[in-house]
């Protein structure tokens, strides 16, 4: 490794010693980022960018008190990151799930940088969120709670400054809590400061749909470049939220046939292709564990997770569309995945491989679509409905969708440039930190030692 890069990457190990989830996502990218190193490495070093560039540029943590229903206070805590504004406002969602530490805090927000220069638009790069779990919760406590996150929250944010969204644990009813209590502290109807808002006040049609159809649109992108399509492919997808959802949906048009989805508990594998209807009613509606497609489906067939490998990581299929959490993937999980015929994977989820999986895929001659790529489309339509904001105006479903294909398309053509220039076969992990870290950096260099 170029001497430069291993000096900050001891650094930031050293720096955050307890943070493994920041450092893995920092190792992944300065060690992909070497061929840029090498030509312009002394620049580099003299104007100290990656020591500023793996720095957050400011970390916020505060307490959020609540009332359940039973009238018993509750404590949580709350975060966000402001890793790098130097393209535009702070731009990234909100995580509300117990696992939420600093750590993934800034592993997010440092992924998040790089995915929104890649979407052409000026944004920074942010993330936040808080240890609380909606699960189990009443509306009125999620209300309660979002309205003490968003009293401490508003003082850091703002359509020009800092433009949080959803991610896991925060959807529609989230976001509109933490608008209206915005709304009230600021007496201001300020629409860009949160996406994913409500079509009724602000929001963009296709957001919901948008990582998934983004997924699916990049994996196209990447499989049409190498001679191949999702036409009669069989896909697995581990997840079965909003990304895991819309990425079935338009896998599904595109020809292709899932046959499994997930959630933490294990996964079904339906051999005749997933009846998305059924998922959606046990997801969007009920809000339930997805193994009662059974009731809908009897011939379909339940795996639950044990220790090892998830379940739905177990089944035969040629493209694999990991869209739950970080780390999903590792080693042994990877070889079985090549072993039972994969010839494709896409990152619908952040950092959802590990460093030794992705090296096993690379060697073995795996398609690879990383995440802060072929999940970009989320946050590219987050700015698309900023733009429409500022505008006061609605874009059709049709016309978000077109827009989406093209940044998508437009993602992988800058990946698949890096790729070439550098002679890097078809290693578009390293073609996306390229392409990202030298906007970033160019920015960072132009506005001087900040």
């Amino acid at each position: 490794m170029n001497e430069y890069i291993l000096k900050v990457l001891n650094e930031v190990k050293e720096k955050n010693a307890c943070e493994a989830q920041f450092i893995q996502a920092v190792d992944e990218v300065l060690g992909s980022i070497e061929p840029v190193i090498k030509k312009h490495g002394e620049d580099y070093k003299r104007a100290g960018l990656l020591e500023r560039m793996v720095e957050p540029e400011r970390i916020i943590t505060f307490r959020v008190p609540w009332v359940d229903d039973g009238g018993l206070v509750r404590v949580n805590r709350g975060f966000r990151v402001q890793f790098n504004g130097s393209i535009g406002p702070y731009k990234g969602g909100l995580r509300f799930h117990p696992t939420v530490n600093q750590s993934i805090m800034k592993f997010l927000a440092f992924e998040q940088v790089f995915k929104n220069a890649l979407t052409g638009f000026p944004i920074g790069g942010g993330k936040g969120g808080s240890d609380f779990d909606p699960k189990g919760k009443s509306d009125n406590e999620i209300m309660r709670f979002c309205q003490s996150f968003m009293t401490e929250l508003q003082k850091h944010i703002g359509q020009d400054i800092d433009v949080p969204a959803g991610d896991i644990g925060v959807g529609a009813r989230e976001i509109g809590y933490l608008f209206g209590q915005y709304r009230r502290i600021k007496n201001d109807y300020e629409g860009g400061v949160l996406t994913g808002k409500g079509l009724e006040y602000g929001g963009s049609l296709v957001r919901k749909e948008a990582t998934g159809y983004g997924l699916i649109y990049f994996m196209q992108e990447m499989l049409g470049a190498n001679g191949l399509s999702l036409q009669g492919k069989t896909v697995t997808i581990s997840g079965s939220g909003n990304v895991a959802i819309y990425a079935c949906q338009k896998a599904q048009a595109a020809g292709a046939k899932v046959v499994a989805m997930s959630d933490s508990n294990g996964c079904i594998y339906d051999e005749n292709g997933i009846r998305l209807d059924v998922v959606k009613e046990i997801k969007e509606v009920k809000r339930g564990r997805i193994k009662e497609y059974l009731n809908s489906v009897p011939a379909a067939v339940y795996l639950e997770n044990n220790s090892g490998t998830p379940a739905v990581y177990t089944i035969k299929s040629e493209i694999v569309l990991p869209c739950a959490t970080e780390n999903d993937i590792d080693l042994e999980t990877a070889k079985l995945l090549v072993q039972n015929g994969l010839i494709a994977l896409g990152e619908g989820a952040n950092m959802p491989t590990t460093k030794e999986a992705f090296e096993y895929f690379l060697e073995n001659n795996i398609l690879f679509a990383p995440g802060k790529a072929a999940n970009a489309g989320g946050v590219a339509v987050s700015a698309l409905e900023m733009s429409q904001n500022s505008m006061r105006y609605f874009w059709t479903f049709e016309e978000v969708d077109k827009k989406l294909e093209e940044i998508m398309a437009n993602i992988f053509t800058q990946v698949k440039n890096a790729v070439d220039e550098y002679a890097l076969g078809t290693n578009y992990l390293a073609g996306a930190n390229i392409a990202a870290f030298r906007k970033v950096a160019n920015a960072m260099i132009a506005q001087g030692v900040i």
